[in-house]
């Protein structure tokens, strides 16, 4: 009947016609642009009169019925004008409206995944089935947009107004039996196709009454008195608790507020205005880069691993924080390992922290005590190097000092095989001096987790000057493997995220001196959108990690990164704060009467920095903020110009992912773009006085004169 690039239709006899959507040259469908164009071509065949079709089922040929619309397309959407955007909202509903208005019964066979566009799609049809496994949703807010294709409207006059917002501001993906239960769905079947067709030719026989099913979400939500009062506090109960700087979610509740008692078009065309007003919104166009950013990373990640070779056994030396962090990681991910230290009080507290980890899993549902066990039994504790012959790759967790760690890294490589990986997590010390007295530098390079391990997803990849390619593919599959998304990373002081960071913490030590309260600052940076300000942060990393870092960095590059006189955090460690670590940082931390951490500003370091104060400056708090990202932001662009990663992607990935950069400004790249390079400049040279950190490079100035982002 019909053969397309996209789709597919093909006769069953009967009068019944299926709809196979199947995107040549693609894993996934997703509904693109030539998607579109040729399901209205397929709609046109099957409406045509004459063309006797009784019934329409809507399949997939992929292992997922439709993951959404294309992202990739998404940027040069955003970039059109706001009614160009409404009228691209509007085609689409023009196309699914006709599906919905044909004259047969149309049955959508659901298998892995419909979401966004895929499930709106589904949502046109009279009927879903869903397989057991599948899952259904409405993602969009996690790109700062709402649903464009009448998600919003139909779903909520299946289910509800507030089960409805409950899925698209909550953008997680709902089980079959859920949406079942609800009745966004008509069926979970065993064997999908023969039971949707079994469905539909009973459709198509009048068994069941798909005109009826139809009006459901055509019609608009049943209107009583208090509906309007009920629609007005659930919109005041969402209200208070959605962040503002992440305004799709708000907006959806506002658009279903308004659409609920409205005609089908009507309401369609209060989403559709509501997408446009999305898409030209900065949060929208941060949030959809780093998806696709995070698309490119995972690409590229794959590319690496595919070249590497599997670990099959790993090894970590050092059972302290970071070192049970690992092997819990690796133990959980299926690959065994050995967890190595020289005390044993270090390797029970390894494997108490995995087995701590695991009992959290265990207490949520995702794990039961048999898959505990399992996990367990794979981190190997041992006080000797036996079996270090059979491991692939070794992760190097000892204590942060070179000497030590060359001392280790020299004696485990003459006990592990020729073609091993051996790699240091380390977060400053360079992989070349580390390498220096090894045998085999080729086979060796930096593998940096974040803590805590188990939730940190960023794995920085350090290539040494003589690390092979054949390393670095090995241990980005190691990270891959283990569930981390792998940034490679060529060698300097402090790598990308570490480098990146602490010209931030420079800035902050020099609004310290200039009399500026830590509280003061934690809280503009934290309605910036960090998840926490610098002092809170330097107290959870610990003050005397924070120094050694920033002595590293000082030496790295030290025409810039350089003290006017001690720096403040450096007094706090002589005093003995180590921050949360003993309890004694910028904020004196206790335990509440709940049991809860408390924390409160310590006045002993307010004394400790009132006396270091050079000046009482007037600093308002755009200021504050343009003084803490300035200099990061600069590093940032340096680091991409300096080859430390090859693309902006690799620099904002590895800032929201290793640092928390506040996703709703995409990373520091993507916040010069949305600034303007203009702005950013002249930014930039009111504070050139603090010093280096703050001078434009002779890149950005090019950059800016040709008019050239960095998106």
């Amino acid at each position: 009947m019909y053969s397309g690039k996209a789709i597919g239709l093909k006769a069953l006899g009967s009068g019944l016609v299926e709809l196979v959507l199947d995107l040549q040259g693609s894993s996934v469908n997703k509904l693109d642009k030539l998607t579109l164009s040729e399901l209205g071509e397929a709609i046109e065949l099957v409406s045509r009169p004459g063309a006797g079709v009784k019934g329409l089922l809507i399949s997939s040929a992929k292992p997922a019925f439709v993951v959404g619309a294309d992202i990739t397309e998404f940027t040069q959407l955003f970039a059109l004008k706001e009614s160009e955007v409404v009228e691209w909202g509007r085609h689409t509903h023009t196309l699914f409206l006709a599906l919905e208005n044909l004259p047969f019964p149309t049955v959508a066979a659901v298998n892995g995944l419909a979401l966004g566009g895929g499930f709106e799609l589904a949502l046109a049809a009279d009927f879903r089935i869903l397989a057991a496994d599948a899952r259904i949703g409405l993602p969009e807010v996690t790109l700062g947009i709402c649903p464009g294709w009448g998600g919003t409207v139909r779903l909520s006059r299946l289910i509800g107004a507030e089960a409805a917002l409950e899925w698209a501001t909550g953008g997680k993906p709902q089980a079959a039996k859920k949406a079942l239960e609800l009745g966004a769905v008509d069926r979970i079947a065993e064997d999908l196709r023969a039971e949707a067709l079994a469905f539909l030719k009973a459709a198509a026989d009048g068994e069941h009454d798909y005109r009826k099913n139809r009006a459901r979400k055509q019609q608009p939500i049943e209107q009583t008195p208090e509906s309007p009062a009920k629609l007005q506090a659930l919109a005041q109960a969402y209200g208070k608790k959605l962040d503002p700087r992440y305004p799709a979610a708000g907006a959806i509740v506002e658009a279903v507020v308004r659409h609920s008692a409205l005609p089908l078009r009507e309401a369609l065309e209060v989403e559709t205005h509501t997408f446009a007003r999305l898409a030209k919104s900065d949060a929208a166009r941060a949030l959809v880069g780093l998806f696709l950013s995070d698309q490119a990373i995972k690409k590229k990640a794959k590319g690496w691993a595919a070249k590497g070779h599997s670990v099959r056994l790993g090894a970590v030396l050092g059972a302290g924080i970071m070192g049970g962090g690992v092997a819990f990681q690796s133990a959980s991910s299926g690959t065994p390992i050995l967890m190595k230290d020289i005390r044993q009080d270090a390797l029970d507290l390894g494997f108490e922290t995995a087995s701590r980890l695991l009992d959290k899993q265990v207490e949520k549902g995702r794990l039961d005590e048999a898959g505990k066990r399992q996990v367990l039994e794979r981190i190997t504790p041992t006080l000797e190097y036996r079996n270090f012959e059979q491991v692939d790759l070794v992760v190097e967790a000892v204590v942060e000092n070179p000497k030590v760690k060359a001392a280790v890294l020299a004696e485990v490589e003459g006990l592990i095989g020729g073609g091993a990986v051996l790699s240091s997590n380390t977060s400053t010390i360079s992989i070349d001096l580390l390498a220096e007295h090894l045998k085999r530098p080729q086979q060796f390079c930096g593998m940096h987790f974040f803590n805590p391990v188990h939730l940190m997803p960023l794995v920085e990849v350090i290539r040494g000057r003589r690390t092979s390619e054949a390393a670095i593919a090995t241990t980005v599959a190691y990270a891959t493997a283990m569930g981390k998304t792998p940034i490679v990373v060529n060698d300097c002081p402090g790598f990308l995220v570490n480098r990146i960071l602490f010209p931030y913490f420079n800035g902050f030590n020099r609004l310290l001196k200039d009399g500026v309260d830590f509280e003061r600052i934690d809280r503009v940076m934290e309605a910036f959108g960090w998840p926490m300000g610098p002092a809170y942060l330097a107290d959870v990393i610990g003050i005397d990690t924070m120094v050694h870092a920033d002595h590293v960095l000082q030496e790295g590059f030290p025409e810039r990164m350089g003290h006017d006189g001690e720096p403040i955090m450096d007094q706090l460690l002589a005093a003995g704060s180590l921050g949360q670590k003993n309890g004694k940082g910028f904020y004196d931390y206790g335990v509440d009467a709940d049991g809860r951490r408390s924390k409160q500003p310590s006045a002993a370091i307010r004394a400790l920095i009132a006396e270091q104060v050079r000046q009482s400056a007037e600093v308002s708090d755009g200021e504050i903020v343009q003084r803490l990202m300035i200099p990061l932001c600069l590093e940032s662009v340096r680091c991409l110009e300096d080859g430390i990663v090859e693309t902006p992607e690799e620099v904002d990935m590895g800032l929201i992912l290793g640092l928390g950069f506040p996703r709703f400004r995409g990373g520091a790249l993507r916040y010069i773009d949305t600034l303007g390079l203009e702005t950013f400049a002249r930014q930039a040279e009111a504070h050139a006085r603090h010093g280096g950190l703050y001078q434009l490079t002779d890149d950005f100035r090019a950059r800016l004169k040709a008019g050239r982002n960095y998106f």
